[in-house]
């Protein structure tokens, strides 16, 4: 279980900024996901545990990257065709025992090894056959087509460092350094809850004033692609006794608990309490729009993190602290979401020293940059904000005020999700 000392966040603002969140983050809390070795098909999505050095060349050895045929560079003409002699056959996987000499071009296929002597291979759309010899036009560069041993990844070299997150191009690489199991941190074991008198699960029949908890299917899917191994804590109801109760219970057995809902001022909202009675209350407000109330805790020992009950909000605030978090007690490189620059098409005003977030719509132009449409209600409990838009423009601090025109920056859900 991750141990948290109880001033390692204090911070006497009254709004805390995100960006000193996330680096409190990050200094302080360590690693505490032990290592396991799995098959390197099981890979995906993990965190690898230790740095991976290449044991051998990749490729293994000088070979050709298209169909054509090698040939000796000082061989050719610079301004007019070239008669070569054909000798040879080499395909991929077969090695050629011959060396080329001059005069001489060997046909050779894609990933075969080059013959000695050979330093270009002329793709076969360059050239022509004619009899026993190619004919072949200028205009070639000297290595051209050709793939030197220990061009992608040289012997000794790292190939991927410790903290790397696990994906498509890193298993191929892996397999191509012939490592068939590959040593990553365990899984984050994450308890998820949902708080609040008011929702229900999905299926059963509302009662007046009750709702359906969208909150922990969301999360619980964040908290998956995430990396963690997700425990479903259910509803629990807005009852101290009963929330801390079961709050207690999953921190002797996990690493984590998220919740959402219950962390603001309300009378209802018991979770900052819960945690004040049982273990420690680092931080609950963020300087940030949707998303204030998020608290960062622990109970026994346990990092505790409160996101808000409103799902925009809930899902901002997790993708700004709870995932940082996340990467930091599990050893993973920070993920950092790419922005690229767009052009407002509305108004807006905002607070100076908040971070906010807007929910738009992307529309690209005819040659122009593309411009930002907000959506038109801005509710932070409002799903449909979320799946019929494209992403969030970004409002630094230090803006108050943004018109059409202005740039701005733009992250898609992709880059969040």
């Amino acid at each position: 279980m991750a141990q948290l000392s109880d001033d390692c966040f204090a911070f006497g603002g009254a709004l805390l900024p995100i960006e000193a969140a996330r680096t409190l983050i990050l200094e302080r809390v360590g690693i505490v996901a032990g290592v396991e070795t799995i098959p390197l098909a099981q890979a995906d999505g993990r965190t690898l545990a230790e740095p991976v050095t290449a044991p051998f060349n990749v490729p293994g050895f000088t070979n050709s990257a298209v169909d054509g045929y090698a040939v000796r560079f000082d061989d050719l003409s610079t301004d007019a065709e070239t008669r070569l002699s054909r000798v040879g056959r080499i395909a991929a996987g077969h090695a050629s025992t011959d060396r080329l000499i001059a005069g001489e071009a060997a046909r050779i296929f894609t990933g075969a090894v080059m013959p000695d002597g050979a330093d270009t291979v002329i793709m076969q759309e360059d050239c022509h056959e004619d009899g026993d010899a190619v004919l072949i036009r200028p205009g070639i560069k000297r290595g051209a087509n050709r793939r030197l041993a220990g061009e992608d990844i040289a012997i000794g070299s790292e190939a991927l460092a410790a903290g790397r997150r696990l994906g498509p191009p890193e298993l191929g690489l892996l397999a191509a350094l012939g490592q068939s199991t590959v040593p990553v941190r365990q899984r984050l074991s994450v308890a998820l809850f949902s708080t609040g008198d008011e929702l229900r699960e999905p299926g059963t029949t509302l009662a007046p004033g009750q709702i359906y908890d969208a909150n922990r299917f969301m999360l619980a899917s964040l908290l998956t692609r995430a990396g963690a191994q997700v425990t479903d804590g259910g509803i629990l109801p807005d009852r101290p006794h009963d929330l801390a109760e079961a709050l207690v219970a999953a921190a002797a057995r996990h690493d984590l608990i998220v919740t959402s809902g219950g962390v603001s001022t309300g009378e209802e909202d018991h979770v900052r309490s819960v945690m004040n009675a049982h273990g420690s209350l680092f931080f609950w407000r963020l300087a940030i729009k949707p998303g204030r109330p998020v608290a960062l805790g622990q109970i026994g020992g346990t990092p505790l993190i409160g996101l808000p009950g409103n799902p925009v909000a809930a899902l901002i605030t997790f993708v700004a602290v709870a995932r940082p978090l996340i990467e930091a007690m599990t050893g993973t490189q920070p993920r950092i979401p790419r922005r690229s620059q767009a052009i407002s098409g509305f108004a807006y005003k905002k607070k100076l020293d908040r971070r906010e977030y807007v929910r738009v719509s992307l529309e690209v132009g005819d040659g122009g940059p593309p411009r930002l449409r907000r959506f038109p209600k801005d509710g932070a409990g409002l799903l449909t904000s979320l799946t019929e838009t494209d992403g969030l423009a970004e409002l630094p601090e230090t803006l108050t005020r943004l018109e059409p025109g202005m740039a701005v920056d733009f992250i898609p859900y992709g880059e969040l999700l």
